[in-house]
């Protein structure tokens, strides 16, 4: 059953600008901040994805089923080093609560990723982990060095795929389109992927949150998304301008979104479901992942059918 409500999205555009605006500056100011922070320095609080590190792999020696660990617990075990060892309390230390702990094959390994760090330094954090969650199986722990230029090599293949991902964007629309709704459509995309990116600069300014080469594929989701969205109702759009010629471009609009509401809800529903389920249940590994896609898909949400067609409606000759 289609319902076409009564959208009067014409009349309360200012709102709808001024709440895109407030969040795209804030977004900004973070992104600022974390810029400026010593410690970040970078838009976003990278990851060791992005920037190299220390990878430590643990097995855990157990007879039967390995009774289950919670990886905050072992992080904190980890970031206490800090105040214990004398190691550890030189400027040139390494952040020990940038730690990344990820429990495989049902909490038998232990997975520890942190920023660069020393033989003595490595071995210190492998005992300290030993004295609460061992013992561990010597012959089977690894240490490995990630380097930098890997790192930086991920961050500009990953910069690179969103920009032709916007680039097939921006050629899908103008082809089927005219240029407004392309230009528009890549308008509303960009303050999608910016309020993403604002979140993540506050929670990894405010709570260390690092973003990793899954937050650049959830970037990538949310644009196919977000444009999909913005297509259908800009199709809708057009429908309207053919059968309804007699009104205003303006009122067009408003009967194409009010058309478009329910089935982009509906569809926005159904997708943060499952995120939902992953964000309780998925644990640690996919949890900001999930939090990424659940914000885009909001923010898409929203841009779809009140940011694009908002500014659409300015754009038509009198």
């Amino acid at each position: 059953m289609k319902f076409n409500l009564n959208v009067q999205l014409y009349k309360n555009r200012k709102v709808v600008w001024f709440i895109s605006l407030s969040l795209s500056l804030i977004s900004i100011i973070g992104m600022m901040i974390c810029y400026k922070s010593p410690t970040i320095k970078a838009p976003l609080n990278l990851g060791l994805d992005y920037t190299g590190g220390t990878q430590i792999i643990l097995e855990r020696s157990c007879v039967d089923n390995c009774h289950e660990l919670n990886t905050n617990d072992i992080a904190n075990n980890i970031s206490s080093l800090k105040n214990v060892n004398n190691i550890f309390v030189s400027n040139t230390s390494p952040n020990l609560n940038r730690s990344q702990i990820q429990l495989l094959d049902n909490s038998k390994l232990i997975s520890i990723r942190l920023p660069f760090l020393t033989a003595d330094q490595s071995e210190s954090v492998v005992t300290e982990v030993s004295k609460s969650y061992g013992p561990f199986i010597n012959e089977n722990t690894s240490i490995e060095i990630i380097g930098p230029s890997l790192g930086k090599q991920l961050l500009k293949s990953s910069l690179i795929s969103l920009l032709f991902a916007f680039l097939g964007i921006a050629l899908y629309i103008n082809f089927r389109y005219d240029r407004r709704y392309s230009f528009l459509a890549l308008f509303a995309l960009s303050h999608d992927l910016l309020i993403v990116c604002g979140v993540f600069s506050w929670l990894g300014y405010l709570y260390n949150v690092e973003v990793d080469s899954l937050f650049a594929v959830s970037l990538l989701t949310i644009a196919g998304y977000s444009v999909n969205n913005t297509v259908v109702v800009f199709d809708r759009i057009r429908e309207k301008s053919l059968i309804e010629n007699q009104l205003s471009f303006k009122y067009q609009i408003d009967n194409a979104v009010g058309a478009t509401l329910t089935r982009t809800l509906y569809t926005s529903l159904t997708t943060l479901l499952p995120l939902v389920c992953i964000l309780i249940w998925g644990g640690s590994t996919l949890y900001w992942f999930a939090f990424a896609l659940f914000v885009g898909v909001i923010a898409g949400s929203w841009s779809s059918i009140a940011l694009a067609p908002s500014l659409l409606s300015i754009t038509s000759k009198k």
